[in-house]
């Protein structure tokens, strides 16, 4: 399970949680069950300080899930709506969107050409405070290596704004996230991780605007996620007041492995009114 969202700045402070559009769907933590004790080792952030974080790769699927994503996949092939065998779109293939700071697009990552500038970025201490993968370029390389080599169901990738790389994001099926152990999730929750890379890029709203930018990229490519989910870290004020104002709602808080979240969720059905 990856990390908080760190940096994304918001010039807003968080609105209530209670003006937020219920969801009987969610209930709390306690009325899901109580989650299973983390396992200490795992691949993922804070795996080698003792934390026992869950990596997006370590969630084994059940047959239940397989037989669903093995329809999917068929279904997919039939449609032609993505290529047989992917548990998501190619990012890479969504179409760039205009904001109000530059046209976006989403890369999705090349080890060798982006290593460097990716492993820079988890080295200011902004970032490593929550990523935890502050070191030499290995460890990054560790941590998104297995996503490249997974089944898809984690995608990194850049975030281009006017064809400077600025930012990293992980989008994955966060139903088959071990956060999915921690909150009621629906099939094909679309999770998303992100950091701003560079100082020049913070503290100006420019997260709130590409939270929003990607969560409706997501959802305009993903026709069968009908949510889109975050955890980040409920220290990060500003990540999570960046969610907020990006018309996520608060949904609950939630104990993971390695820190306490703000479950955050941006709904397909009230997209247009947030």
């Amino acid at each position: 399970m990856p990390p908080a969202d760190a940096p994304a700045e918001s010039d807003t402070a968080p609105p209530e949680a209670a003006d937020a559009p219920p969801d009987p769907a969610d209930a709390s933590p306690e009325q899901a069950g109580p989650p299973p004790e983390p396992r200490p080792g795992t691949a993922g952030p804070g795996a080698g300080s003792g934390t026992g974080t869950e990596d997006t790769l370590d969630l084994k699927l059940t047959e239940e899930l397989l037989g669903l994503i093995g329809e999917d996949r068929r279904r997919a092939a039939a449609t032609g709506s993505a290529s047989s065998g992917e548990l998501l779109t190619d990012p890479g293939t969504w179409p760039g969107a205009t904001t109000g700071a530059g046209v976006f697009h989403l890369v999705p990552v090349v080890l060798e050409r982006d290593l460097a500038l990716i492993s820079r970025w988890m080295n200011d201490p902004a970032v490593a405070a929550f990523w935890e993968l502050a070191g030499p370029d290995s460890v990054t390389a560790d941590h998104i290596g297995p996503q490249l080599e997974g089944d898809g169901r984690s995608i990194p990738c850049l975030g281009v704004l006017d064809g400077t790389p600025m930012s990293y994001w992980e989008i994955y099926r966060a139903d088959l996230d071990p956060l999915a152990r921690h909150y009621p999730a629906r099939l094909h929750d679309t999770g998303i991780h992100l950091l701003i890379g560079g100082v020049n890029h913070r503290g100006k709203g420019l997260g709130t605007t590409l939270i929003r930018t990607v969560a409706d990229l997501a959802l305009d490519n993903l026709p069968r996620s009908g949510r889109v989910v975050a955890e980040p870290d409920l220290r990060n004020t500003p990540s999570v007041a960046a969610f907020l104002s990006a018309g996520f709602r608060f949904s609950a808080e939630v104990d993971l492995p390695d820190k306490r979240a703000a479950l955050m969720i941006r709904d397909r059905t009230y997209r247009d009114h947030l």
